[in-house]
């Protein structure tokens, strides 16, 4: 199969049919029109073999997460999504392995309304970049910064389970399929955005885990946090794993949760937190914002936990 022969029969007309598409796939450039009085929020995330998936991971699980991770990141700020464009590495134009990847990545597009409007493809090691844009209205954004003291510290789903799979698989163990499916599968928590949007003071996706993500929220918002442990939302299988053995780094640093860390005051967590069940998503408070920087990781017992390794960094931990 030709690299034109591959898009045509595999990219051309991906995902949902936008009015606001004017030229997709198929020329230099797509051709696209933002509404009067939205910003355009965008976003750009690559995931490569050996690094964020393994070689042998399931072709539909990787388009559902090269698309989930973007849809993420415009959650986080409240955005309503809208195009995607796709660069692709291939070893070889493998229609066995591109025909369930773009069926996976064109149901999570038409789930969130989103068209494919372009990219490009090469021949390489195995590589997925996806660029995501959306609408925000002019001044709406949420953004890391703007937590302010006294806020409500609020997490979405559960913690933990994507490190908790990924542990597994490691190291040969057997792996629950609900945990497999929170690591290959990530839901983007993209209506919550939207319904958080005008309430939430601040807010990050979870990528790389509570522990440094929080952290890269409150030094954008020149604050601090106390966060009681006890209070984390954890599945049974990780809650199990930490009653064993305090590994407390497990929903804290493993990262891949790819849920939603908001501020909110607390006058309006009530709100908040039935804004979040309207749209199917539980929103736990963990904690409270301070105006001492840092962050103060309170354990069960009362006594303070000191953290024994950081969020996941590329360079860091290679």
């Amino acid at each position: 199969m030709s690299e034109f022969a591959l898009i045509r029969h595999f990219f051309t007309a991906l995902g949902a049919a936008r009015a606001d598409v004017a030229l997709g796939v198929g020329d230099d450039c797509a051709l696209l029109k933002v509404p009067a009085g939205q910003q355009l929020a965008v976003s750009i995330d690559t995931l490569t073999a050996g690094v964020h998936f393994f070689a042998d991971c399931a072709p539909a699980a990787v388009g559902h997460k090269a698309l989930a991770v973007g849809l993420s990141d415009l959650a986080a700020m409240g955005a309503q999504p809208a195009w995607a464009t796709l660069a692709l590495t291939l070893p070889s134009a493998d229609a066995a392995w591109l025909a369930p990847f773009s069926a996976s990545f064109a149901a999570l597009a038409h789930a969130h309304g989103v068209q494919l409007v372009g990219g490009d493809t090469t021949r390489g090691a195995l590589s997925v970049t996806v660029q995501v844009h959306g609408f925000i209205p002019d001044g709406a954004a949420v953004r890391r910064a703007g937590a302010q003291r006294g806020d409500v510290i609020c997490v979405s789903g559960t913690l933990g389970d994507a490190g908790l799979a990924l542990r597994g698989l490691l190291s040969g163990s057997a792996v629950a399929p609900e945990l497999r499916q929170r690591l290959e599968y990530p839901t983007p928590r993209v209506q919550l955005g939207l319904a958080l949007r005008g309430l939430a003071t601040a807010m990050i996706d979870l990528s790389d885990g509570l522990f440094g993500d929080l952290a890269h929220l409150l030094t954008a918002s020149g604050v601090g946090a106390e966060v009681a442990l006890a209070q984390l939302p954890l599945s049974p299988l990780v809650a199990k794993v930490i009653a064993q053995d305090g590994d407390w780094a497990l929903p804290l640093a493993s990262g891949d949760d790819y849920e939603l860390c908001c501020c909110v005051p607390a006058a309006q967590l009530a709100t908040a937190q039935a804004r979040a069940a309207a749209v199917g998503v539980a929103l736990q408070p963990i904690g409270r914002i301070e105006a001492e920087t840092g962050v103060r990781w309170r354990l069960p017992n009362g006594e303070m936990w000191c953290a024994a390794a950081g969020s996941y960094d590329h360079f860091a931990n290679s």
